[in-house]
C-alpha cells in the first residue's frame, strides 16, 4: 500500500500497544503512514490518560503524520443530554472525519486535483497535524468556512506556525476566484511565512451557494525543533562570553630544593615539583618508590 491509515482510541490495551507496531511495520514498507487518534475522556482515569500518552509518545516514533483529536473536546460540541453512547459514537466519528477528508483530497476528481504526491509532500515527516473541515454558506461563505477550518476545537494544534499546507475548496457552480482567493488569504496569514502551501478546487452541483474547505496543516514539530536548537546554542555562547566566568586557579608548586642550599654539579638536574598533575592517578605507596 502507499498510505496506510491507523486510526485507535489510545489509552486501552489494543490500540495503545498494537498501534505503534503496526506502524513501524507500514512506514518500514515505505508507506506513507499516518496516524488519526484519540485521547480519553477525562473521567476515564488518571491511568488510562497516562496510558495514552505513553502511546502516543511511542506513535509518534513511527508514523509521518499524527492526528490527536481529545475526546474532552468533543464536551464543547454536544449537548448537555447527550449519552454516553452517544459520545463514544461521536468520538469515532471524528476519526472517521479525519481519514474521509484526507482520502477524499486524492479519490474525489475536481476543477485542480490534487494527487497522492501532493499529499505525501506536506504530511511525509510532517509529526503533529491539524486536520479540520470548515463550512460556510452565502456571501461570506468563503471567510466562514476558513475561518472555521484553521481554529478547530477538535485538535491539540491551532495552524500558526505551520510549515506545510494542504487545503482543498468545494463549492458549487457559483464558486468564484475570488472565493478562493480570500479563503487562501486567511489561511496564509495564519501559517509561517515560508510555508508551503498546496490547494485544490472542486465543483459540485449539490452544494448551492455553500462551501467547504477542508485544511490538512503540518511541519509544527520542525518549527519547535529549530527553536530548542537555537536556544540551546545561544545558552552555551552565553555562558562561554560571561565575565564572571573565571578560569580554575593552578595549583603552586613548591620548588623539592629550599631557597638558599647550595646546588652541586651532580644536582642539577630538572627539578621535580612534589605536586605532578600526571601523579594524581598513582597511589601514594607507589609514589614513594
Amino acid at each position: 500500500a502507499d498510505m496506510v491509515f491507523i486510526t485507535a482510541g489510545m489509552g486501552g490495551g489494543t490500540g495503545t500497544g498494537a498501534a505503534p507496531v503496526v506502524a513501524r511495520v507500514a512506514r518500514e514498507q515505505g508507506a506513507l503512514t499516518i496516524g488519526v487518534v484519540t485521547r480519553p475522556f477525562l473521567f476515564e482515569g488518571s491511568k488510562r490518560s497516562t496510558s495514552a500518552e505513553q502511546g502516543i509518545e511511542k506513535l509518534k516514533e513511527h508514523v509521518d503524520t499524527l492526528i490527536v483529536i481529545p475526546n474532552d473536546r468533543l464536551l464543547e460540541l454536544t449537548d448537555k443530554r447527550m449519552s454516553l453512547s452517544e459520545s463514544f459514537n461521536m468520538a469515532d466519528d471524528v476519526l472517521r472525519q479525519g481519514i474521509q477528508g484526507i482520502s477524499e483530497l486524492i479519490t474525489v476528481p475536481g476543477l485542480i486535483n490534487l494527487d497522492f504526491a501532493d499529499v505525501k509532500t506536506i504530511m511525509s515527516e510532517g509529526g503533529a497535524a491539524l486536520m479540520a473541515v470548515g463550512h460556510g454558506e452565502g456571501e461570506d461563505r468563503a471567510r466562514e468556512a476558513a475561518e472555521q477550518a484553521i481554529s478547530s476545537r477538535l485538535l491539540d494544534v491551532t495552524i500558526d506556525g505551520a510549515r506545510g499546507i494542504l487545503f482543498n475548496v468545494t463549492g458549487g457552480p457559483s464558486m468564484s476566484l475570488y472565493d478562493v482567493n480570500q479563503a487562501a488569504a486567511i489561511i496564509r496569514e495564519t501559517a509561517h511565512p515560508d510555508a508551503n502551501m498546496i490547494f485544490g478546487a472542486v465543483i459540485d452541483e449539490n452544494m448551492g451557494d455553500s462551501m467547504r474547505i477542508t485544511v490538512i496543516a503540518t511541519g509544527f514539530d520542525r518549527s519547535l525543533s529549530r527553536r530548542q536548537v537555537l536556544q540551546q546554542q545561544y545558552g552555551r555562547s552565553s555562558v562561554a562570553s560571561s565575565p564572571t566566568a573565571q578560569p580554575a586557579p593552578q595549583p603552586q608548586l613548591e620548588p623539592a630544593v629550599p631557597q638558599g642550599t647550595p646546588v652541586r654539579e651532580q644536582d642539577k638536574e630538572p627539578v621535580q615539583p612534589r605536586f605532578a598533575p600526571h601523579n594524581l592517578e598513582i597511589p601514594a605507596f607507589l609514589r614513594r618508590r
